[in-house]
C-alpha cells in the first residue's frame, strides 16, 4: 500500500532503477548491454541504450544506496510539490532533460547518466526552494540552492569525476530558466510547452482533495550521518 501512494513517475523510475540494479547483480544482463555508446544505438539500432543507460548507477553499495536516496526523495517532492496535478508536465521535464543530456553525451566521455539525471531534479528543487535550509551530514548548514554544489564537492572528495555533476547541473538549470525565469523577464515567454498528447495521457481530470504530498519542508527525509554509516 505504500508504495502505491508513491506518485507514478517517482515510483516507474526508481523501480525500474532497482530492477535493473537487481538483473545486473543476478547476471541476468550486463552492464555491456546498458551503458551509452552513439555508435551502438545510431548504426547498430541498440535503440535501448537511450533509456538503459539512464537506469543504472553501479554495483549495489554506497554509490548505489546514496543514489537512490536522492533519487527517490527529490524526485518524489517535485512531483508531489511544484508538479502536483501536472504529471504531464512532469514528464515532459524528464523527456527533456534526458533529450539534452542525450546531445551533451555525445561530447563527453559519460558512458551512464543516471546521476547526472538525479543531479538535475536535485537543481531544480533546490532553485523552486531557495529558503529552505539544509544540514549536510550534521558538517554544513546551507539555503537549498546550494545543494547541488555541495553534492558536487562531496563527489570530489570521493575521487570521483565531477563531471557528470556539472552535466546535471547545466540541465537543470536550463530547464529552470526556461520554465522559471525567463517566462517573467520583460518581452519573455514559455517556450517550453507540453505536448498535448502527453496531457491527454498522463494527466487526470480530478484531484483527490484528501491526498497529502510529502512536506518539502522536511528536505532529504532521512538523517544525512545515518547515510554516511551505510558506506563505513
Amino acid at each position: 500500500q505504500e508504495y502505491l501512494q508513491v506518485p507514478p513517475v517517482t515510483r516507474a523510475y526508481t523501480t525500474a532503477c532497482v530492477l535493473t540494479t537487481a538483473a545486473v547483480q543476478l547476471e541476468l544482463i550486463t552492464p555491456f548491454q546498458l551503458y551509452f555508446n552513439p555508435e551502438l544505438i545510431f548504426k547498430h539500432f541498440q535503440i535501448w541504450r537511450l533509456i538503459t543507460n539512464y537506469l543504472f548507477f553501479g554495483p549495489v553499495g554506497f554509490n548505489f544506496l546514496f543514489n537512490m536516496i536522492f533519487l527517490y526523495r527529490y524526485c518524489r517532492m517535485l512531483e508531489e510539490g511544484s508538479f502536483r496535478g501536472r504529471t504531464a508536465d512532469f514528464v515532459f521535464m524528464f523527456l527533456f532533460g534526458g533529450l539534452l543530456m542525450t546531445l551533451f553525451g555525445l561530447f563527453v566521455n559519460l558512458v551512464f547518466l543516471g546521476q547526472a539525471f538525479t543531479i538535475m531534479l536535485v537543481y531544480v528543487w533546490s532553485r523552486r526552494n531557495p529558503y529552505v535550509r539544509m544540514n549536510f551530514f550534521g558538517l554544513l548548514i546551507f539555503q537549498a540552492p546550494f545543494l547541488p554544489w555541495v553534492l558536487m564537492g562531496f563527489s570530489l572528495l570521493l575521487g570521483n569525476s565531477i563531471i557528470v555533476d556539472l552535466l546535471g547541473i547545466a540541465v537543470g538549470h536550463i530547464y529552470f530558466f526556461l520554465e522559471d525565469v525567463f517566462p517573467n523577464q520583460p518581452g519573455g515567454g514559455r517556450l517550453l510547452r507540453t505536448p498535448s498528447v502527453l496531457k491527454a495521457i498522463f494527466d487526470t481530470p480530478e484531484d483527490d482533495p484528501n491526498y497529502n504530498p510529502l512536506p518539502e519542508e522536511r528536505p532529504g527525509g532521512f538523517a544525512w550521518g545515518e547515510g554516511q554509516r551505510l558506506g563505513g
